[in-house]
């Protein structure tokens, strides 16, 4: 498996600008091998990580359970 390590917050200011959803560079980084992907602050200490599937049809099984366990994390706030 190949690793890649990501700067999170370069990451996400990218994201920011341009108002692209995090979902669509993963989807574009599928090509049929899984990958770790390292988010890193900007001290090099790992942050978190994620296991990029191998494919479209595992990408979006994982984007429909993030956005329901966000959404369970957001009602539980409530």
């Amino acid at each position: 498996m190949k690793t890649v390590h990501i700067k999170a917050s370069g990451f996400f200011e990218m994201l920011k600008l341009r108002d692209t959803p995090m979902w669509l560079i993963f989807s574009q980084m599928v090509d049929g091998e899984e990958k770790e992907l390292i988010f890193l602050d900007d001290e090099e200490k790992v942050l978190f990580s994620y296991i990029l599937p191998d494919s479209m049809e595992k990408l979006t099984a994982d984007r429909e359970k993030f956005a329901q366990e966000y959404a369970d994390k957001l009602s539980g706030l409530n």
